[in-house]
């Protein structure tokens, strides 16, 4: 696990050279940016009376915008990938992130902040889950695009600007595919690979400073399915704020919420707090 870590880290840190290289020669046409984090949490004990068990933990996630303009066309794609691991004492190594997830939205200006549209939406997993990691043997329950999560459809965007839109999809084609071993799960039908779905999207995403240095950004995603119960809405909410110490030292804090019933019957929560290296691209 921990040499999965350090290549993700430095597949990840190769990105952000790059991007950083290509930056000042990217057309005026586009307004890019994004942020790189990778944050460290450590607690040693020794003959401490009060007890407690050492620990080790970190998380790297990646944030980056390319927003394009040009006469009625604007075309804004999100990159959004994390990932975290934790070692307590003496049991095995977790995972306690894990996510890729593109989101692209294509538009076409029909008038005032609206536009015609087509979004594409791809996410997935790096490696591989467990249901129980200190088990033996352990038990897989997901894996790299298992599942894997595809949407896509034409709408209407509303847009103020790169920091605040909305898109409604009423016709969205949503594939979930898992490889056979989590066959029979997340929706998808004992036997089968892939579940299909159609039905209405609505995305919301607002990036806005809280205060000097304090940045939040939501993307709310809403999908409700035409073809079985149409009542389950799925919704998915994403919370990342940044706090600013300086030019390369920052408290991040991401929360993200999911209610699925394909995927579990509860709701899910996911809450990553640390101090560590930021890097504004």
């Amino acid at each position: 696990m921990r040499k999965k870590l350090l290549l993700i880290l430095f597949l990840v840190t190769g990105m952000v050279l790059n991007a950083q290289t290509e930056k000042d020669s990217i057309p005026s046409n586009w307004n890019n940016s994004g942020n790189f984090s990778f944050l460290l949490n450590q607690s040693s004990y020794s003959n401490w009376v009060a007890g407690g068990d050492n620990n080790f933990g970190g998380n790297v996630m990646l944030n980056y915008n390319f927003n394009y303009t040009k006469e009625k066309w604007t075309w804004s794609t999100r990159v959004n990938a994390a990932y975290g691991v934790s070692k307590n004492a003496d049991e095995a190594t977790k995972k306690t992130d894990d996510k890729i997830e593109i989101n692209s939205v294509l538009g076409y200006k029909a008038g005032g902040n609206w536009s015609y549209s087509f979004f594409a939406n791809a996410k997935t997993q790096f490696t591989v889950g467990y249901e129980d990691y200190n088990a033996d043997p352990r038990v897989e329950i997901s894996n790299f695009l298992s599942p894997g999560y595809f949407s896509f459809g034409p709408g209407m965007l509303w847009k103020k600007s790169d920091n605040l839109y909305l898109n409604l999809s009423p016709a969205t084609s949503r594939l979930t595919v898992v490889d056979d071993e989590q066959s029979g799960s997340f929706g998808v039908e004992e036997g089968e690979n892939i579940f299909y779905q159609l039905g209405f999207n609505a995305n919301f995403y607002y990036k806005f400073t809280i205060m000097e240095n304090i940045t939040a950004e939501n993307n709310l995603v809403l999908y409700t399915d035409y073809l079985d119960e149409p009542k389950n809405v799925i919704l998915n909410y994403e919370l990342n704020v940044v706090m600013k110490i300086n030019k390369y030292l920052s408290t991040n804090v991401n929360l993200q919420i999911i209610a699925d019933d394909n995927a579990s019957s509860r709701i899910q929560s996911k809450e990553v707090f640390g101090l560590g290296v930021n890097v504004a691209l």
